[in-house]
């Protein structure tokens, strides 16, 4: 009988003594029982223990936030160790890794565990390349995929999950109000009770992995003030009772202090008021203390942009230096209440332009997030990149930043922060559907994790859907694999995950098949960037349709060689053909809009769309794991809006 021996007690080394034991019987089923027990000095069978268990070194900066896998391990047992508690859990994963399983997409049917006679010896030892490696929920979810979510990204050994918002109503009731699929499914009220109570479930199954929590984010600009502070829809906000007495510590904007767009989460404060500042420190300072299951807690201004102050006071210095000053002022509250919180504040719109005059006091307690949104994901930063001089700050003004002017701003940023800096990037946004191959996606996030070291930045949080496995997951395994390991072999890693998802018989010509569809829609195209005329659309280009056509001769050989694979030995590979069955109606759906845009068609788009988003919503329920319907449609709302004058029914 195999053993299995805790030399720690806690819930994360539980759950991974559960979990190895779970995979062992999967994978030996007459292999009989598996032992579990806790034992200090247990000197057989897998036993689990921090490095220092062992007397193993550790050459982490931090052994509480850097991870080090190690793996010793024989047929029968051996080391399962990490530099934390979460490592040790990434060790088991890595050990049957390592064995021939791999976590292929999120929920059980992305488990592919072979049968073996006995286990081979494995020998690992790694320190993950980046510190954060993680997501952010967005998009639209359910609890259920949220909750395999928090499953999957431990098994890839990612170890941060996100929860923004205070609530985050508006992502669960995208998916249960069915947004864009009202037709084909009943919408369902959630209500913020319940959000709440499903968002407490998930800091749980974090917390059981070890996972870092990162939380809040947006909304500290509402609720010290009795403003709804979370992300509600647009039209769900009644903001007709607050009077001008309540509104005095919003932002003056040519001359009014009104909600940016009637939305209070969009809207900024008079930041020069001591009295704002302070009243935004004591919410910080009271939501730290009664919630110290936070590993980071996220300090984020108003998510809009050009609506800051323009009082007198509040122009005598840039909002990131506003920003900075206020930072201090948390550092003195929670130091005074004894509270180490880590805080993390955010260059975004707005703050992406670096303070002039204050820097931060205790650089100890603060990480900076860099979110250059207005990025495009094209190319990425090289060695050889040059960062042109940074743009200059004008007050709600200013131009939105490319490529190259974010990687400025970055500079400007480092010029004065010398701590901790990790990205909040938007591939698996609606940059995602933007290449339906998903082949020219997931190169793109290979090189832009690899030039992390390139931009002295240690790591990435993905703003992003937890349902990004359409038509299948690779882009998020590269990313997980690329963050843990920056030397990784891109085609390696694709080959041996195509091969578990598709077979070794035919997985060659599905690679084919995606990597033309990627070709022949064309990513820089769909991103709107190659238009003939802007003035028709951002995606007017008659001589780009024959291209755009092939796309349904190239949506009828993966239909046809879907069907051959309809029944597969493993279930990871039924459910990846059966994707490719609906990816390629969705390619027949997508290619008919983008003809009818590159055509000057604008209003036959529109017609498209809808039409586009019943077909696909039919499918909804049976691909909801892999596929975001709600998002995917958000952006082809996006592409069909471009034109002026477009209004949607």
């Amino acid at each position: 009988m195999m053993k299995i021996y805790k030399l720690r007690s806690n819930e994360v080394f539980d759950h991974a003594a559960q979990e190895l034991k779970k995979y062992l019987r999967m994978m030996m089923p007459e292999g009989g029982e598996v032992d579990i027990a806790y034992d200090p000095q247990a000197t057989e069978g897998f036993r689990l223990g921090l490095l220092e268990d062992f007397n193993l070194p550790s050459e982490a900066e931090d052994p509480v936030l850097d991870d080090i896998i190690h793996v010793d391990t024989t047929e029968k047992g051996g080391i399962l160790a990490g530099s934390n508690n979460r490592s040790v859990l990434f060790a088991v994963y890595r050990m049957l890794r390592e064995n021939g399983c791999r976590w292929l997409y999120p929920g059980v049917d992305g488990d592919y565990i072979p049968m073996v006679e006995a286990l081979q010896p494995v020998q690992y030892h790694k320190l993950a390349d980046h510190r954060f490696r993680g997501f952010c929920n967005e998009g639209s979810e359910s609890q259920t995929c949220m909750l395999e979510c928090a499953d999957y990204y431990a098994k890839l050994e990612m170890n941060v999950y996100m929860l923004e918002w205070f609530i985050p109503f508006g992502y669960y009731n995208r998916y249960y109000a069915h947004l864009h699929n009202e037709k084909n499914r009943i919408p369902e009220e959630v209500s913020d009770e319940q959000v709440l109570q499903w968002k407490r479930q998930c800091e749980v199954e974090i917390a059981k992995r070890g996972l870092m929590l990162h939380d809040i984010g947006h909304g500290w600009n509402c609720r010290p003030f009795g403003f709804p502070a979370n992300n509600y829809p647009r039209y769900s906000y009644d903001t007709s009772k607050y009077t001008a007495e309540d509104k005095k510590v919003l932002a003056l904007v040519n001359g009014k202090r009104e909600f940016s767009y009637g939305v209070p989460i969009n809207t900024n404060l008079c930041m020069s008021q001591d009295e704002v500042r302070t009243a935004v420190v004591e919410g910080i300072v009271d939501y730290a203390a009664t919630h110290h299951n936070i590993d980071y807690l996220h300090v984020w201004l108003a998510d809009g942009k050009h609506n800051h102050c323009e009082c007198p006071e509040c122009q005598k210095m840039i909002p990131s230096d506003w920003y900075m000053m206020m930072m201090n002022q948390l550092d003195e509250a929670l130091t005074a209440k004894g509270l180490a919180t880590r805080i993390v504040f955010i260059a975004y719109v707005d703050t992406m332009f670096a303070p002039e005059k204050i820097t931060i006091k205790n650089p100890q307690r603060f990480s900076l997030l860099f979110a250059p949104i207005t990025r495009n994901y094209q190319n990425s930063i090289t060695e050889e990149t040059v960062a042109p001089p940074a743009p200059e700050y004008v007050r709600n003004a200013w131009k939105t930043p490319t490529t190259d002017d974010s990687y400025a701003l970055l500079r400007k940023w480092q010029e004065m922060w010398k701590g901790c800096i990790f990205f909040y990037e938007y591939h698996f946004w609606r940059h995602q559907y933007l290449d339906p191959g998903m082949i020219t996606f997931a190169r793109r996030i290979y090189e832009d994790v690899r030039a992390l070291k390139i931009q002295g930045v240690d790591g990435y949080v993905e703003d992003g859907s937890q349902r990004s496995g359409f038509p299948n997951a690779f882009p998020v395994y590269i990313y997980a694999e690329t963050l843990m390991n920056r030397d990784c072999d891109f085609d390696a890693v694709l080959e041996d995950y195509f091969t578990h998802i598709y077979g070794r018989g035919d997985w060659k010509d599905a690679l084919r098949l995606l990597t033309e569809i990627s070709e022949a829609f064309d990513f820089g195209y769909m991103e709107g960037t190659k238009t003939k005329d802007p003035r028709i659309s951002n995606f007017y280009d008659p001589e780009r349709v024959p291209q755009l056509e092939k796309i349904h001769e190239l949506a009828a050989r993966e239909r046809a060689l879907a069907n051959k694979h309809l029944n597969m030995p493993r279930r990871p590979q039924t459910v990846s053909w059966r994707l490719l069955l609906r990816h390629a109606e969705y390619c027949d759906l997508m290619a008919d809009l983008m003809i009818a845009k590159a055509k000057g068609h604008n209003y036959q788009a529109v017609e498209l769309f809808h039409s586009m988003k019943y077909q696909l919503g039919k499918y909804e329920l049976e691909i909801e794991t892999y596929y975001d319907h709600g998002l995917a449609m958000r952006v082809c709302e996006h592409i069909i809006q471009r034109p002026q004058g477009i209004i949607l029914d």
